[in-house]
């Protein structure tokens, strides 16, 4: 069977294909720092897209279509799409913190990140830099799961809620997700400054 024609045999194959690689390249260096860090960039990656996505693509063309008087709509948007693509975002955004949360642990930076690299006889640059994309990263989780989907299951129908009920919520989803999205700029710098070596 193709593992191209299902998702689920897509993303298989691309994990069984990046394990191969590594192990190609490096078989004794594949330990568990280095799983714990490819984990938290993959489902990252897909976090982050997917915050993207809604931002430039999903939220734009929801008023386009709700603009458009006389064309389909957005329901199939609403009611096929964005459940699936809520679906993935909050796992990605659990999952990016506690691989982050496990890859800074592993590595005995756990506190320090997340005391910004002041627990020391100074300060350490690596644990500030990267403490200050974690504790974006943070503040963006806490968005996710504390305001932008619980808003969204009132917009979507999927718990009970009035037309005003939901018009708030929609309101808050949207604020919320453009607050990641502006969090998510200097987050990635932090996250790409501190692995990277680069001056901030």
């Amino acid at each position: 069977m193709n593992p191209l024609l299902t998702v689920r045999g897509a993303i298989t194959t691309g994990f069984v294909a990046a394990v191969v690689l590594s192990l190609l390249i490096s078989p004794t260096s594949f330990g568990e720092l280095s799983l714990a860090r490819w984990l938290h960039i993959v489902s990252g990656v897909l976090w982050i897209g997917l915050l993207y996505y809604f931002n430039l693509v999903q939220i734009p063309a929801l008023a386009a279509a709700a603009e458009d008087k006389g064309g389909p709509g957005g329901a199939a948007i609403t009611r096929y799409v964005a459940p699936r693509a809520l679906l993935w975002f909050r796992w990605a955004a659990l999952a990016t913190w506690f691989t982050g949360a496990w890859y800074l642990g592993r590595s005995g930076n756990f506190t320090g990140a997340f005391t910004l690299g002041l627990g020391g006889d100074g300060i350490n640059y690596y644990q500030l830099i990267i403490g200050t994309g974690a504790w974006i990263g943070t503040i963006m989780l806490f968005n996710v799961w504390a305001l932008i989907w619980p808003s969204q299951k009132k917009v979507l129908g999927l718990v009970p809620a009035s037309d005003e009920e939901k018009a708030r919520a929609r309101k808050v989803a949207m604020l919320a997700s453009r607050t990641n999205l502006v969090l998510s700029i200097p987050m990635l710098l932090c996250m790409g400054s501190a692995t990277h070596g680069l001056p901030l």
